[in-house]
């Protein structure tokens, strides 16, 4: 927990500060808030998620910070971060679901739908045909989004099909940039929408996917089935990708361990329990990670709020500097 005075601490909670504000001030609150949501999601029991809210919320957690005779006793300070985690959590699981819920768009009953307008709009911006996406105009999206008043039905709408997220013209310019002429694999592949979107863009690059989810996503013929290690052991690729891996996944490991791979490309979420295997993102030491805020920025929908996270394998002047 940040170091500062309890009377300090109080006087700031006191202004309502915003979500990201909280989380900023206290890195080591919201971490040990995503390890907990991670490991309860990954059993998959949704009572666990509701006991764990309730228990951070319990009155003594709240209350005795304010309270307390004594607000610099390691007691008042455990309950303060308490109270803290409490509001992370809550806060983090509503933004979740919205992007998630269909029961967060308003319709309690029927097939949940666009109207005629807010549909057409939609359809316009991200779609070139049915549910086959197309990079997104970022000039029309900023322009047209905001007169869409049903932008909460989108993602429930759309992720049975497993699209969690769109691209816009100029992430894949900028996808397209970084990756040059390398060789680029995509694993976890899907559809293989942002596979023909890079190759599009000039990219050498093979889609792959154990094809897991045939029921429900339309894999084109394009997606070779292959699982993640076979993929990796076949193609030898320099540059990895993977858009939206499965929480807490046993797969992305072997990335790290895949000796021809300098860069690795994950598209996910601001919130690491939402996707990915973050205790092999902290494991491994081969690799420096970094949060491409600007890349981030240029996925859609805003309210997602997605994130680009890029893994460049560190050289041996790094790694010797590292062990002194």
């Amino acid at each position: 927990m940040k170091q500062g005075s309890h009377a300090q601490a109080l006087e700031w909670l006191k202004t309502n500060p915003s979500f990201d504000e909280l989380c900023a001030r206290y890195p080591e609150e919201w971490s040990a808030v995503q390890q907990d949501i991670a490991t309860i999601i990954e059993r998959g029991v949704a009572e666990e998620l509701k006991a764990y809210l309730e228990r951070l919320s319990a009155p003594a957690a709240v209350q005795q910070p304010f309270h307390a005779k004594q607000p610099n006793s390691k007691s008042v300070q455990a309950n303060l971060s308490r109270f803290i985690r409490s509001r992370m959590a809550h806060d983090a699981v509503k933004k979740l679901c919205l992007s998630t819920l269909a029961a967060d768009t308003g319709v309690s009953k029927g097939k949940l739908r666009f109207n005629l307008f807010n549909g057409y709009i939609a359809q316009r911006l991200l779609f070139s045909k049915g549910l086959v996406r197309k990079p997104a105009s970022l000039f029309w999206f900023r322009l047209l989004w905001p007169l869409v008043w049903q932008k909460k039905r989108l993602m429930p709408l759309v992720q049975p099909k497993g699209i969690y997220c769109f691209y816009s013209r100029a992430l894949i310019e900028a996808l397209v940039a970084m990756i040059g002429s390398s060789n680029c694999l995509e694993i976890g592949a899907g559809d293989g929408t942002l596979a023909r979107f890079l190759k599009d863009g000039g990219v050498r690059i093979t889609a792959t996917d154990n094809h897991s989810w045939n029921k429900a996503v339309a894999y084109s013929g394009e997606v070779i089935k292959l699982d993640a290690r076979e993929a990796l052991s076949t193609y030898t690729p320099e540059v990895v990708i993977c858009s939206w891996p499965p929480s807490q996944n046993d797969f992305e490991r072997q990335v790290f361990n895949t000796p021809s791979v300098q860069l690795y490309i994950v598209i996910g979420s601001r919130y690491q329990f939402a996707f990915g295997n973050w205790n092999d993102y902290r494991k491994q030491s081969l690799f420096d990670l970094e949060e491409d805020k600007k890349l981030g920025a240029l996925l859609l929908p805003p309210e997602l709020e997605s994130a680009v996270y890029v893994f460049r394998r560190k050289t041996a002047a790094n790694v010797h500097e590292q062990n002194q």
